[in-house]
């Protein structure tokens, strides 16, 4: 069944195929990357587009001496097979298997790792740089994807690059064909003429000629440009100092060969504009790309995804419903994401109020300024982001939220550990450095329905206020009633006087567990809070329940380093306490991935975890 595609050890393999024998293998891939996929989950969407743009380039250059970086790292599903990684496929995202991106720790064939967008450019250009600087030769490649290009980050390395003349070639890879309607033979054959040998000669000979003719370069260029912007998109990109090329399809052999080859002998920075259909070979991929865009497990035959019958809603679909319906209410409320819609749960308010509803792109810098200038009108911004992509923001945050003290929620979904997408993914970093910003109000659930209370209690905040929240299903308990909070006021669920335990958001149903197994089976009664409040800190409550010389033990799902535990300890000791001291968090590396009850396992963040650090004190 897969006749070519499991000759592919190695780069190697692949160029001693024929151009003819491609197309099949593209098939056996899509095919492959289909089946395999189904099982585990992941990115697939993503990888299914570019099959034909990874094989035409691993076929072309030579990697790993040739560097091809990939944006975000999702797209690099047949970059992997195709670069030795094909018998570790059924692992990738799984527990001690493939990382879900680019990793340099993964493989040489990747030169630079990847999990957030529009990075390729500034990366690639970097290399391109330090390899001129060294006098040395070998292709360098930025493939990055339309939606990436909306960051900033990638228009900003553009500009730079595209001001020195360092050979370059980068390589959009437009899945949504909304900057190129203009698709089809000419445009493809427009390609490969304006790479082939004669046009360059031609425009170079002419170069020199006009160049002693006083105002004929200039007017030359103006006309070039103005030829090839009636026929081509890319006069923004002319505009900025690369050399455009395409838009191609970029699942045709014979339009990405030739014209990739071109590519290669051409000097200076190129960009080369292919278009691609994410998702496929493969239906409801096609049909529905941002579903598709990652997912869990599916029906290889329907394409339907395996769901779980009776579990509780997630997180995310509990912070969409609330928002929409407190908008129902309140014609303040705003709701803001950064190209994640759907995996934040903005999709949901967005259906019953799209006219207040923004989707920023991968932009969350803007995101978060726009939001400071919503807040000025008088509107209520609700910023929907992830952790780990909030921290792109962070000056945003300080300058033109905290400064100003304007009352804009930031909502971090996956905040903690967030399993399969491991480092890149994981929000360890945001009660550091939410905590320490003056006028910022940071909050942690313990369950679904306090993240319904705490959503209630931001919007009545009149200034910053964080809401950390894990990614994955609530517990099942009750939402019907909600209630706004005490400002800065602790929960306590058990009381005793053996010691105390202080567990933020998530961390706090397991920290119950260990609690209540400790007193059923040791014999041991501790007080346990829900801290709720990161900031304003419940110091009131805290001091009340710590006993001298008892365990004090702090849990919480981020670094231990800025942590909310530094802060507690200080407390504690700044009133006289002394005993025994545990503070169960994040430690000073970057987290594996595999499954979320896998990573909290190995950092003894789970109830067993727990545990066992409240029986050693």
């Amino acid at each position: 069944m897969f006749e070519l595609l499991n000759r592919i050890k190695g780069t190697a393999d692949l160029k001693a195929l024929y151009p003819e024998q491609l197309p099949q293998l593209a098939d056996e891939m899509r095919n492959y990357l289909i089946e395999t996929l189904a099982p585990i989950g992941g990115h697939l969407g993503a990888g299914l587009g570019v099959v034909e743009l990874s094989i035409a380039l691993h076929y072309l250059y030579n990697s790993p001496h040739d560097k091809i970086v990939w944006d975000v790292g999702h797209q690099a599903y047949p970059h992997k097979i195709l670069t030795g990684r094909l018998a570790q496929m059924p692992t990738i995202r799984q527990y001690g298997g493939l990382c879900g991106f680019t990793k340099r720790s993964e493989s040489d064939h990747d030169p630079f790792g990847a999990g957030h967008a529009s990075t390729s450019i500034s990366a690639a250009y970097g290399i391109a740089a330090g390899r001129d600087l060294s006098n040395e030769n070998y292709q360098v490649v930025a493939v990055i994807g339309d939606g990436a290009l909306t960051g900033g980050m990638a228009f900003e390395a553009l500009n730079h690059a595209g001001a020195h003349k360092n050979r370059l070639l980068v390589i959009l890879n437009d899945n949504e064909m909304s900057i190129a309607p203009n698709v089809g033979a000419m445009s493809s054959y427009l390609a490969r003429i304006i790479t082939g040998k004669p046009y360059t000669q031609a425009k170079d000979t002419a170069k020199r000629i006009l160049g002693k003719l006083p105002g004929a370069l200039d007017a030359a260029k103006r006309l070039e440009e103005h030829v090839k912007g009636m026929i081509t998109p890319g006069t923004l990109f002319e505009e900025m100092g690369f050399r455009y090329v395409g838009p191609i399809d970029g699942h045709d052999f014979e339009h990405l060969l030739p014209t990739l080859g071109n590519c290669k002998e051409l000097d200076g920075p190129i960009l080369l504009h292919v278009v691609t259909k994410k998702g496929l070979g493969f239906s409801p991929a096609e049909e529905d790309p941002e579903t598709w865009h990652g997912l869990g497990p599916y029906n290889v035959e329907t394409g339907i995804p395996h769901k779980s019958n009776g579990t509780p809603p997630t997180y995310t679909q509990i912070f969409g419903d609330t928002l929409a319906d407190m908008a129902d209410h309140d014609a303040r409320i705003v709701a803001i994401t950064a190209a994640m819609p759907a995996g934040t749960g903005i999709n949901r308010f967005a259906k019953r109020h799209p006219e207040r509803c923004f989707d920023v792109g991968i932009a969350e810098q803007h995101a978060v300024t726009f939001a400071g200038g919503l807040a000025v009108a008088g509107k209520r911004p609700f910023v929907a982001i992830y952790s780990t992509f909030m921290q792109r923001a962070y000056d945003q945050i300080i300058h033109d939220i905290c400064i100003q003290n304007l009352p804009v929620t930031f909502c971090l979904d996956r905040a903690g550990i967030v399993g399969a997408d491991g480092a890149t993914h994981t929000g360890m970093f945001d009660i550091a450095f939410m905590r320490n910003l003056p006028n910022m109000t940071v909050m942690a659930p313990k369950d679904e329905a306090e993240l319904k209370d705490m959503l209630l209690t931001a919007n009545t905040i009149n200034g910053p206020v964080c809401i950390r929240y894990p990614r994955g299903n609530g517990y099942g308990v009750d939402t019907t009633q909600s209630a706004v909070l005490p400002v800065g006021k602790a929960e306590v669920l058990e009381d005793g006087g053996d010691g105390l335990v202080i567990a933020v958001g998530n961390r706090v149903r397991d920290a119950l567990k260990a609690v209540e197994t400790l007193r059923k089976e040791d014999g041991r009664a501790m007080t346990l809070l829900n801290l709720r409040f990161i900031k304003p800190l419940d110091a009131e409550s805290i001091l009340l329940h710590l006993k001298a010389a008892k365990p004090l033990v702090i849990i919480e799902e981020g670094v231990a380093q800025g942590g909310i535990g530094q802060e507690i300890a200080a407390l504690a000791l700044s009133a006289g306490w002394s005993g025994p001291f545990a503070h169960i968090a994040m430690p000073d590396h970057f987290p594996a991935h595999g499954t979320q009850n896998e990573i909290l396992r190995d950092l003894g963040l789970d109830a067993e975890g727990i545990l066992k650090q409240l029986r050693n004190h």
